[in-house]
């Protein structure tokens, strides 16, 4: 496992995959993956405030843990989820009523736009706080030395930070997130309830013949996650409505950061992460 304690890191010390000569066309890439179930090593957000990802190994009963993790973030995507009832709280392991691969349109009941669901707005929550559907990012960070990236699930208290992150070191400078080495660790929250919030960081550039290499990886790793995230949706939505499941490797139990929920108590109110707006 590849983990950095460094503050800093130069990019020669970081091992980019080898991009093969020839390259694949989506054409060439559509049939092999047809009906296939990629799948990536997911690490959440740790429950209770905890300081350390817990990240698969070689041995599932003995997974590895780090206090960071560095990488290059190859892509990212929205995900929403619906259980009726706010099930996810109880059961988050159940496969939901509604989701998103793209946080566009979802599939199931209710399906259909995800800007303008009812079920995607304030207010839809229980007691008409929050969002009765749950938002989620999902991150594809490729470690140094690694051929394939693992898949790291942001829930809703850790999306405002990504967000920022993201404007500041890359939208700002017209960079895409490829283009830079960053680290993400882990700050310990406690207002009422403890849980934990994701924080990222810039670590280094990469520049001249790196930079290149690494754009020709990403741009062929995007093209193979659009394929298969569409033929999961192409699939979902020609089954029944009866029979209508999302992938359990992409839905089931990676939507929970924590196992109590969020909530940021204040003196007037107490806000709950999952379902509430956070204060700006």
């Amino acid at each position: 496992m590849y983990n950095n304690e460094n503050a800093l890191m130069e990019t020669s010390t970081f091992i980019l995959p080898t991009v093969a000569a020839g390259d694949f066309s989506n054409e060439d890439l559509a049939e092999d993956m047809a009906g296939l179930q990629l799948s990536f090593q997911r690490v959440k957000i740790p429950a209770g405030g905890a300081l350390q990802f817990e990240v698969p190994s070689d041995d599932p009963e003995n997974p590895d843990y780090a206090k960071t993790l560095e990488g290059v973030i190859l892509y990212n995507h929205a995900g929403n989820a619906y259980w009726p009832d706010g099930g996810y709280d109880e059961d988050e392991s159940g496969t939901p009523l509604c989701s998103s691969v793209d946080g566009i349109n979802g599939i199931g009941n209710p399906g259909g736009s995800c800007e303008v669901c009812p079920l995607n707005a304030w207010g839809s929550g229980d007691s008409g706080r929050g969002k009765a559907c749950k938002n989620m990012r999902h991150l594809y960070l490729l470690r140094s030395g690694d051929y394939m990236p693992i898949q790291v699930i942001l829930p809703p208290t850790s999306i405002r930070p990504f967000n920022d992150f993201v404007s500041t070191i890359f939208a700002a400078r017209r960079r895409g997130t490829c283009g830079s080495i960053i680290q993400i660790a882990l700050k310990r929250v406690d207002n009422g309830n403890t849980y934990s919030v994701a924080t990222f960081k810039k670590l280094a550039d990469f520049t001249g013949e790196q930079l290149a290499q690494i754009k020709l990886y990403t741009s062929g790793f995007k093209s193979q996650v659009k394929m298969l995230l569409q033929h999961r949706t192409d699939a979902a939505e020609s089954r029944p409505e009866s029979m209508m499941e999302m992938d359990a490797t992409v839905y089931g139990d990676v939507y929970g950061g924590s196992d109590e929920g969020f909530s940021i108590s204040s003196a007037d109110d107490v806000i709950d992460g999952d379902r509430d707006a956070l204060p700006a």
